[in-house]
């Protein structure tokens, strides 16, 4: 589909360059601690999610269990008219990045994840990088960190009794009423049989913009090439605990894996600082490249093993939007970064080694 004719003008340009100052501003106040509620901060989301499981230093706090991947992006003709991210007039770019799956267990069977990360490092030749996080469901759980940080502290099992209040989950489901469709969701969604056939969503919205200073706002996802198949749940019951890294080392010995990257682009009264929302399926979508997989690595030792994937590093031509949720996930990635960091350095980490 084509591209959309934005506007043009000097009025876009100052928007652009208000949002990024706007973002800067709140990606620093949530590192401090300054928004949200009183006791809501990167570090009190962290904790929480740590309180979910067993302790697993040198780990990341969520989406623990993963593998590293290597390959290439190719961007499309059409690319370089929507940003003038040096990714997209780069004939090819490296690829580093990471397959996950939820949770903070980093030894959980693979039949137990329902939903599945992929997260991308594209470093070009003039040192800009652009790293990305998606995710297999189609929007977030919540609107707000707040709304998120109820939820996952509601699901904490209760001193007395060792299992989750459902009244808690009830009480936060009345005053977040969106995390009931990301519920719905998850109940009845298809899980796909392989990393390789998952389509990864950015929930997040952006802004790309190109040479005549005109601004796009979009959400990306990795469309695979490979065809969608549904894992068969019985099969699921009995399959291997690390089945989805043996059947990714099957596929690519057989050749590349390929994803498409598809902006959708967003239209007047689309949610933008929301990502509990989708926008329709009749949105705009353009295909801005192919990301190209090669190789599949054990994270222990694997060249992801150190990156932190911060979805608001991003090169000239893209920035992010004032989605709160977007801003949180960077400060959180951060203190889940440096816990483990300084877990390491203390000679803390399982099997010393980081994964």
């Amino acid at each position: 589909m084509s591209i959309p004719k934005p506007r043009r003008g000097t009025l876009p340009t100052l928007l652009a360059i208000a949002a990024i100052l706007l973002a800067l501003a709140l990606a620093f106040a949530w590192a401090g601690g300054w928004i949200g509620q009183r006791n809501l901060t990167p570090q009190t989301m962290v904790n929480t999610v740590e309180a979910g499981g067993s302790p697993h230093p040198g780990f990341r706090r969520a989406h623990s269990k993963g593998i590293c991947i290597v390959g290439s992006f190719a961007p499309a003709p059409a690319a370089a008219r929507l940003s003038t991210a040096r990714v997209f007039t780069q004939a090819s770019t490296p690829v580093l990045g990471r397959f996950s799956n939820p949770g903070n267990d980093p030894y959980a069977p693979d039949n137990k994840a329902a939903v599945r990360g992929m997260a991308l490092q594209l470093k070009t030749d003039d040192g800009q990088e652009w790293r990305m996080a998606m995710n297999s469901f189609p929007f977030f759980a919540a609107a707000t960190p707040e709304g998120f940080q109820a939820m996952n502290a509601a699901k904490l099992p209760d001193p007395a009794t060792g299992k989750p209040d459902p009244e808690k989950m009830k009480a936060v489901l009345a005053r977040h009423p969106e995390i009931a469709r990301f519920m719905a969701w998850s109940k009845n969604a298809q899980t796909p049989d392989s990393l390789a056939n998952t389509r990864f969503n950015g929930v997040n919205a952006f802004r790309l913009t190109d040479a005549g200073g005109t601004v796009r706002t979009v959400r990306w996802s990795m469309r695979p090439h490979t065809p969608f198949v549904a894992a068969d749940p019985e099969q699921l019951k009995t399959a291997d605990r690390d089945y989805l890294a043996a059947d990714l080392d099957r596929r690519l010995a057989a050749g590349p894996l390929q994803w498409d990257l598809v902006m959708q682009f967003a239209a007047p009264g689309d949610p933008i600082e929301d990502p509990s929302q989708a926008w329709p399926d009749t949105r705009p979508e353009t295909t801005a490249g192919t990301l190209t997989l090669v190789r599949a690595e054990p994270q222990v030792k694997g060249p992801c093993l150190d990156l932190n994937f911060d979805p608001l590093i991003l090169p000239k031509g893209i920035s992010g939007t004032d989605d709160p949720v977007l801003h949180a996930r960077s400060s959180v990635y951060s203190v889940s970064f440096n816990r483990r960091e300084r877990e390491i350095s203390q000679g803390n980490a399982k099997d010393g080694s980081k994964p």
